[in-house]
């Protein structure tokens, strides 16, 4: 690294004469500590990254890697610009990027508020693309308040007139420049309505695009075996996909600036080095048609400039059940899919004097037999749902106990495929066998990579080719099989019917003959819990692809909603917010794609209170409340125990900037004994920024004894931001003992939010025990929330024996709510097994009301007075012990003696007695 060469030098000059072997060995550890440090920082941010079709945060600023998407993904985009004016400032325009390069288009919806809702089409009114409104967002006269101009990101692409004409009196301009060249983004348009947008606030909105255009070899006339009008330098010839190979592909070929040819994103590979052959194989095996009449294999996928290359590819070899190649310096790739044997390995193939390596059987850590994993279900908005888990009870009992494992699909959308995938993967590890095989040089040289052979009865994909500087070949083999990839005995994944395409819409506003009526629906052991009962006339109508329900309780005007995507059921039952012995009123209403004018049908009543809500329903859904919530705890203290690394290199340097830097040191050094302190000053400054760091390095070490304390004073700021960071790191060393304290405190602003945040980490280890205590503490404020926080954990880990305490108190004000929760966790245990402990207490908002919760998570939970005479309360293995109970009205199901011979039924009116 230039950088640190330099610093050496000067070090180097200062101390040691000008010395050229001084500076090189000052410089190679500089570089060396820095890049140890990145490379922590980057397998940790590796670790946590989700490959998925989903980007679910809004992300601001701009500093934020490139990004683009490979099929079809939920977005909410990167806020670049953000303007307001008009009398009030009612109307407003936000520009969100949605991803890099040529993209095709948006799916004709978007989610808002959480919800659904339809794009209808608008005539352009400048250089966009498409203009859009949002079904629902009308003002009283009918026109639109909430619109959406797209730009596709293609070459050549102008500027949205209209919003520079609109921000040329502002302080934040829209330039006449500002065509965003190969980026597609979006401008959201909005006038404020009271009505729409008051109590909800500001909208925040989920795009589904359909990504990048890109190059199939197959259609080009240009490329051996192409045919067609596809060229690779043309990128309007490209067609969208969701091809897993074709991806693959223009991942390895990668998306390159439009100026300067540099590659942003995937490896930046030519034709020349990708091996055509296998991947003119591979896109036809997922375009192949299954029995179900689906293609074979389909994925999306959100990458950035920042991704590892290998993990990108290694989830589109996972969409369509393959394995990356290099065969002889190609890069291609193997699809699942069963091969014709090319040739027969015999034993006259074999040399007698060469070793081979056979493992017919993997052991059985290597192998599970109970697969598991998760697919993103565009039917529930886009969200990870679970697919049905693949075990065979001959595969366990061979084993010996249950072996489970879970590989997640969620670049891919189709339940189906997801369903297939998972079945693939585990009949491959079931397979299993490895083999490292010498072979003549007439057989070797007959077969390649990627290529099925037959050996002693059973088919082995040849994994790698190896020659050593004889011309000795040797063939490593992978056990495989035809019965891998057979989908008769494969169920079906989570079956959702899509809504039905709109033809010949109807001028219905809303359903006929609507009535509601209370109703029960049976749980387990015969309880009960209170339901309405929605009915109406099927419609004859396909445009209509839903039914929306209002209710709520009579005599009071809080609305509650649900809605059936079935209209042609005609009945509807929900338990959402009903409660028991209660009269409801209701009303319906309709969705329809096209949009198109809707009306609300009368209020109806239903003839009788709801029945009343048997104990144990009630209790069940507490129960999984309770539940989900400690998950929640749990999943925060895994994510606050994680090791934390400060990078105190920071990259400092702005284009075209102008600024100094000041360095002073002083070192003294005695054989292994070494005592130095260095400080560095740095400023720097440039037309839209400035920044100023001090850095202090203080170090003291005698063999293997070292102590360090850094210190990183950091000021930055811009036109609408300004950031303020410390962060102090002191640590000391003997041997394998090791006590480190870490403190940060950043304080940072910009025109939408503000946030305040300090961290402390104490550590000591001593062999491999560690003692942990860290402290976080944030505060964050927005126009549309605020947000407070303070966490307290501890950690002891010895010996593969662990103890963790978590407290955290949290506090959230929002237009939606004010929120605040309490909570203590404990756990404990070994490596092969833990328990938790804890208790939370909240305050929370559900359908608009404030509400209040305590729950506790223990084996015994006891409540006493203290008193000798008086025994406690105590909850156990899922029994209530109370020695004495004095209650004035007992609501209850059933009443029944402990020896059994009596059992009054309240719920139907009987009376046993049992002799």
């Amino acid at each position: 690294m230039a950088i640190f060469t330099s610093i050496a030098t000067a070090i180097a000059g200062a101390l040691f004469g000008g010395s050229a072997l001084a500076a090189s060995l000052i410089g190679g550890a500089l570089a060396f500590g820095a890049k140890l440090a990145i490379g922590k920082l980057s397998q940790q941010k590796q670790q946590k990254r989700k490959y998925t079709a989903v980007q679910g945060e809004i992300q601001f600023g701009g500093d934020v890697p490139v990004g683009t998407l490979y099929g079809v993904g939920k977005t909410k985009g990167q806020r670049t610009f953000y303007a307001k004016w008009g009398s009030g400032n009612k109307w407003n325009a936000e520009v969100f990027v949605l991803a890099n390069g040529w993209c095709d288009g948006l799916e004709p919806y978007v989610y808002i508020y959480g919800e659904k809702k339809a794009l209808v089409s608008r005539p352009v009114i400048g250089n966009e693309v498409a203009n859009y409104h949002i079904e629902g967002f009308v003002n009283g006269s009918g026109d639109p308040v909430l619109t959406i101009r797209f730009y596709d990101g293609r070459p050549g692409q102008l500027v949205d007139q209209k919003l520079v004409d609109v921000s040329a009196a502002l302080g934040n301009k829209w330039k006449n420049t500002s065509v965003n060249a190969g980026i597609c983004y979006v401008v959201v348009e909005r006038i404020y309505s009271d009505k729409l947008f008051g109590s909800k606030g500001r909208p925040e909105l989920e795009f589904v695009l359909r990504g990048l255009r890109e190059y199939d070899p197959r259609k080009d006339s240009t490329v051996a075996g192409g045919s067609g009008t596809q060229r690779l330098n043309t990128p309007s010839t490209w067609v969208h996909t969701k091809n897993p190979a074709v991806h693959r592909l223009n991942y390895q070929l990668g998306l390159r600036a439009l100026v300067s040819g540099r590659t942003l994103i995937g490896e930046g590979k030519s034709l020349g080095q990708i091996d055509l052959a296998t991947y003119f194989v591979a896109m036809n095996v997922c375009d192949t048609l299954r029995a179900n009449g689906k293609k074979t294999y389909e994925c999306s996928l959100f990458v950035s400039g920042d991704d590892d290359h290998t993990e990108v590819l290694k989830q589109f070899d996972d969409a369509m059940a393959g394995y990356g190649l290099n065969r002889r310096g190609l890069s291609g790739v193997i699809p699942g899919a069963p091969q014709i044997p090319v040739k027969d390995l015999t034993a006259a193939d074999i040399p007698v004097d060469r070793a081979k390596d056979v493992q017919f059987r993997p052991s059985a850590f290597e192998r599970f037999n109970h697969l598991s994993g998760q697919f993103t279900s565009i039917e529930s908005m886009w969200n990870p749902e679970s697919l049905k888990p693949v075990y065979v009870n001959a595969d366990i009992a061979a084993d010996g106990r249950n072996r489970q494992t879970s590989i997640d699909f969620l670049q891919v959308t189709d339940p189906d495929i997801a369903q297939y995938l998972l079945n693939i993967r585990y009949r491959q590890n079931r397979m299993g066998g490895k083999a490292t095989v010498p072979v003549s040089r007439r057989f070797g040289l007959a077969v390649q990579e990627g290529e099925w052979i037959t050996w002693r009865g059973k088919s082995w994909l040849i994994s790698e080719w190896r020659a050593d500087d004889r011309l000795r070949i040797t063939l490593v083999l992978s056990e495989t099989s035809a019965a891998i990839y057979d989908d008769d005995d494969i169920e079906p994944g989570p079956i959702v019917i899509p809504p039905t395409p709109p033809i010949n819409p109807s001028l219905l506003s809303t359903v006929q003959n609507f009535n509601v009526a209370v109703g029960m629906i049976n749980g387990t052991q015969g309880y009960d819990t209170p339901a309405l009962v929605f009915t109406w006339a099927p419609p004859d109508d396909p445009t209509i692809t839903a039914v929306r329900f209002s209710y709520q309780l009579e005599g009071t005007t809080e609305l509650f909603e649900d809605q059936c995507t079935s209209p042609e059921d005609g009945l509807f039952r929900t338990t959402k917010n009903v409660v028991s012995g209660k009269v409801y009123n209701a009303r319906a209403t309709i969705t329809t794609v096209p949009d198109r004018l809707r009306t609300f049908t009368s209020w109806k009543t239903t003839a009788q209170p709801t029945g009343l809500q048997t104990l144990l329903t009630g209790l069940q859904q507490l129960q999984d409340d309770a539940l989900n919530r400690f998950k929640e705890l749990q999943q925060e203290m895994d994510e606050f125990f994680r090791p934390r690394l400060v990078e105190l290199l920071d990259a400092f340097s702005l284009e075209g900037a102008v600024g100094q830097i000041e360095r002073q040191q002083i070192v003294a050094a005695i054989g292994d004994a070494l005592a130095q302190i260095t400080e560095e000053r740095r400023v720097r400054v440039s037309e839209n920024e400035a920044t100023a760091q001090l850095l202090t390095y203080l170090q003291a070490s005698l063999g293997g004894t070292n102590a360090r304390l850094i210190t990183e004073e950091t000021v930055r700021a811009t036109a609408d931001s300004a950031l303020s960071s410390q962060i102090t790191q002191l640590t000391a060393e003997t041997g394998s003992n090791a006590a480190a304290i870490q403190a940060e405190a950043t304080a940072r602003a910009d025109a939408d939010s503000a946030l305040s945040s300090r961290i402390t980490s104490l550590d000591a280890e001593v062999d491999g025990n560690l003692a942990r205590i860290i402290q976080e503490e944030t505060a964050r404020a927005n126009g549309d929330s605020a947000l407070a926080t303070s966490i307290n954990g501890v950690s002891a880990d010895f010996n593969g024996r662990f103890a963790q305490g978590l407290v955290k108190f949290e506090a959230v004000a929002a237009p939606t709510g004010v929120d605040a929760r309490f909570s203590v966790l404990l756990r404990a245990g070994t490596s092969q097994s833990f328990k938790v402990s804890g208790f939370y207490v909240e305050l929370y908002t559900e359908g608009g009301v404030q509400k209040s919760r305590m729950a506790v998570q223990a084996d015994q939970f006891l409540v006493t007075s203290g008193n000798n005479r008086h025994y406690p309360l105590v909850f156990e293995n899922g029994e209530l012990k109370l020695a004495i109970a004095n209650i004035g009205t007992v609501n209850a199901g059933l009443l029944q003696s402990l020896n059994g011979k009596m059992k009054i039924d309240l719920n139907n009116g009987t009376i046993e007695v049992f002799s």
